[in-house]
């Protein structure tokens, strides 16, 4: 076959693929790129001059070099599009010097690669021509759109930019061509790209600023206080609890080892006396159980996973959280609440909240336990006046 027929071809099946595999996410890497890489290839490589097998194979490596975009993912689409070209060149009458030289061409379009011929450098400078034009703002917002449609992220128009600046500013056309009729505009591409992204740093310097000022006008150390003062204020009032707690099983311990060891050696002169003392050493035996169950410590899991502290939700001031942890993950896990300060104040709020909990169930048994020991001591006295006066031998 002709090599401008084999071109003819080329235009004619690429157009028929995408037509076929039609990919709406590709919203730059798609026919009408392809289709502008081909025009800057023709622009450059008539320039140059070149015999008709290297145009040839400029040319289809240009057709081919963004193909692989319909066939997988776009990491390593250069080595797609060199494969099917290969294919398409050897079964459509070129031959294998034709086919090796479009494989070059579009390989030296990977990023990580270096052009090494005339054809290679010319197809890499087609492919980014849009750098150095006064399109490549718009350009660059289709690739941004592409990227968040394939890859399901959101990354956002500042960020872009951010992204992209190392990208335009370290990039070198090849050809002497392109280097004198795009690298001016290239350079004023960089400056504008430079200016908005220092544009977007100093509205993020403001809005931190403004974020900033409001936290100083808050009143952040009557807010430390007020954590302070809440938690002390609750520790101070368990360990009121559990020095209640303590006197009543004390005070009742004493009161039943008494009833045991004397009264009940009465019981067999004075029968009278067995239900009195029943309802006492009942009251006794209650009134401790209540008091040890506000005393008696809870046992935890004791660990906090990366998802935990990913998500804030770990209270990493309880060391009933982290006491099987390794050192390590704990350190880690307080050095992020200490960066966080949403996480800090959050973890702060969520101990106190959590003291709260367990000071209200110790008051509420201890409550219990005052309450059984003060009726049931009111009942047992009732109880043994009744046994002596009204049951008198």
């Amino acid at each position: 076959m002709k090599l401008d027929n084999l071109i003819d071809s080329t235009a004619k099946h690429i157009r028929s693929v995408f037509e076929s595999n039609k990919k709406p996410q590709l919203v730059y890497h798609n026919l009408k790129h392809t289709e502008d890489v081909v025009v800057a290839c023709r622009k450059i490589a008539d320039h140059y001059q070149l015999d008709k097998h290297d145009y040839a194979a400029v040319v289809i490596a240009s057709w081919f070099h963004d193909i692989g975009y319909l066939f997988g993912r776009p990491e390593g689409h250069e080595e797609v599009g060199a494969q099917k070209a290969v294919s398409f060149v050897l079964e459509n009458g070129g031959d294998e010097a034709l086919a090796e030289k479009v494989k070059a061409c579009i390989l030296a379009t990977c990023m990580s690669a270096s052009p090494g011929s005339l054809i290679e450098k010319i197809v890499r400078d087609a492919d980014l021509y849009h750098l150095g034009t006064e399109d490549f703002f718009e350009k660059n917002k289709l690739v941004r759109k592409e990227y968040n449609l394939v890859s399901g992220q959101k990354i956002s128009g500042k960020d872009w930019r951010k992204f992209s600046l190392p990208f335009i500013e370290q990039h070198r056309y090849q050809t002497d061509y392109a280097k004198t009729l795009l690298q001016a505009t290239l350079i004023q591409n960089v400056k504008a790209l430079k200016e908005r992204v220092k544009q977007d740093d100093e509205k993020q310097g403001d809005k931190e600023q403004n974020n900033k000022s409001k936290d100083v006008t808050r009143p952040s150390r009557g807010i430390e206080t007020m954590f302070r003062t809440t938690s002390t204020n609750h520790l101070r009032l368990s360990e009121m609890a559990d020095s209640k707690a303590n006197i009543m099983i004390s005070v009742n311990s004493i009161m039943a080892s008494i009833l045991v060891s004397m009264l009940f050696r009465k019981l067999d002169d004075d029968p009278r006396l067995l239900i009195p003392a029943i309802l006492f050493l009942a009251t006794s035996l209650v009134s401790i159980i209540f008091a040890i169950l506000v005393t008696r410590p809870n046992i935890t899991q004791g660990t906090f996973t990366k998802e935990d502290v990913d998500k804030k939700r770990a209270n990493l001031l309880f060391f009933g959280n982290f006491h099987k942890m390794k050192l390590k993950d704990y350190q880690d896990g307080i050095s992020a609440m200490m960066g966080d300060s949403e996480f800090l104040y959050g973890s702060m709020t969520r101990d106190i909240y959590n003291l709260g909990v367990v000071l209200g169930r110790k008051y509420k048994m201890l409550r219990v336990a005052y309450s059984v020991f003060m009726f049931g001591f009111i009942i047992s006295i009732i109880a043994f006046v009744i046994a002596v006066t009204a049951f008198q031998k």
